[in-house]
């Protein structure tokens, strides 16, 4: 078996941490690739090396001195470095960090150094190999991620390599250009390393012992999630309820490898295991999880035979589309047509939306309505359970809350419920609590 490892800010911001992570890796044989990020936080009020180096750069960029900023970073460093009693000095990556800000080398440049650094770190540490991510990781000249290029590039590298430290976070460009990930950071590197060694699983450390089924500040105790598939990971994602951005599944759920989010601090909890598929439906929990998101609105149209007009549907949508607008769902009635849209996107622009979809469709009313939240109420156990709909929707009734918007799909995985958003919290504990033993 070989594992590929990534470690987040929090699991590496000491030498305490190093420490903890250090013992797990030793502990399997199989955890053979290791992926750090930055040093985060070590307490409340401290910084993330990341920022760190954020505020360093722009002094660099606005020309003033910043010798007294990166002479802070370099310090965290040696905390760690001291901490775990290595012989070890990073003066010279130092110099050359400081040639490159006064050069102006760009804030991605600047960012990526907390995880280069880590990983030099890091290696030297375990005895494993040290392999900078710009070599590995490809971005297009454009700036964007080429998969197949660099799944080639790593799977090359690591052929003949027995254990290695990759940072994550950054890769560069044809030019040899940093070039960081907008979103998901080192775990994208971690998932990229898992697909192209094939790795057998790919397990994510943080500061949490995997998904709950919701959120511990709506709900008191939640239960954990131990298998979670790909699909529901997604509909939950939607409501930004993850650990772990959907980015970072892509590379690993085209080669079908498991990811287990794990617990740095409490290595004992299995944690929750991603995979593609799963015949046991964990009969016990119809409902995986359930999540919301508030900043949703609703535009309805209404318009006597709308369903015996061709086109209607699509004349609505090509008045959101030249208007740059994408919407979120699309649930309607007879001679009804309501549209879920993110209040962002029309936000200052209503009249205007107004005004274009009754020049498009001349319906006989047409409103907008704000401070929507959507829950999604996710689970591959509803297949199988009769009148989860009608459940869930009860239990938003005996709660006293009035329903926006009821959208279930057809792959019977989801139910999407729409609340005004001061309702939101009241409705998930509702959901929450009429499943907890079921």
């Amino acid at each position: 078996m070989v594992k590929v490892v990534k470690f987040g800010g929090s699991s590496l911001a000491s030498a305490d941490q190093f420490k903890k992570v250090g013992n797990i890796i030793r502990a399997e044989e199989s955890r053979r690739y290791v992926v750090p990020s930055a040093p985060g936080k070590r307490f409340s009020e401290d910084t993330k090396v990341t920022d760190m180096l954020y505020k360093c750069y722009a002094e660099a960029e606005a020309g003033k001195n910043f010798d007294k900023q990166l002479k802070a970073i370099e310090e965290r460093y040696n905390e760690i470095i001291k901490g775990l009693g290595l012989k070890l000095s990073l003066k010279e990556q130092f110099e050359t960090i400081k040639k490159n800000f006064e050069s102006k080398a760009g804030k991605d440049y600047a960012a990526s150094r907390g995880e280069y650094l880590n990983g030099i770190i890091m290696a030297n540490y375990l005895g494993y190999e040290f392999i900078d991510a710009a070599s590995v990781i490809c971005f297009d000249p454009e700036g964007e991620f080429d998969g197949e290029k660099t799944n080639k590039v790593m799977a090359d590298r690591l052929a003949n390599v027995e254990k290695a430290v990759i940072p994550g976070f950054y890769g560069a460009m044809p030019n040899g250009e940093v070039k960081t990930f907008s979103r998901g950071g080192s775990d994208v590197t971690g998932s990229i390393v898992a697909r192209a060694i094939k790795a057998d699983v790919y397990e994510n450390w943080t500061d949490v012992s995997g998904f709950l089924a919701a959120d511990p500040r709506i709900v008191d105790n939640p239960r954990s999630i131990e298998v979670i598939t790909y699909k529901e990971l997604r509909e939950l994602s939607y409501m930004g309820a993850t650990v772990l951005h959907e980015d970072a599944i892509f590379p690993v759920r085209l080669m079908g490898i498991p990811i287990n989010i794990r617990n740095t601090n409490s290595p004992q909890d299995n944690g929750t295991m991603i995979v593609a598929s799963c015949h046991d439906s964990e009969r016990d929990n119809i409902i995986t999880g359930i999540a919301g998101k508030k900043g949703f609105c609703s535009i309805t149209i209404e318009k006597d035979m709308m369903n015996s007009e061709v086109g209607f549907a699509r004349k609505v949508l090509s008045a959101l589309e030249q208007e740059n607008i994408s919407f979120e769902h699309l649930p309607s009635g007879i001679d009804t047509l309501s549209i879920i849209l993110s209040e962002k996107a029309i936000e200052g622009r209503h009249d205007n939306i107004l005004r274009i979809l009754c020049d498009a469709v001349n319906p006989d009313s047409v409103f907008i309505e704000d401070e929507i939240a959507l829950i999604a109420v996710v689970g591959r156990g509803m297949r199988s359970a009769k009148g989860t709909a009608a459940r869930t929707i009860g239990a938003i009734a005996k709660a006293d809350i009035n329903l926006v918007m009821i959208d279930q799909g057809s792959s019977e995985l989801n139910i999407i419920l729409g609340v005004k958003e001061n309702d939101l919290e009241a409705a998930i504990e509702a959901i929450y609590n009429e499943f907890r033993h079921k």
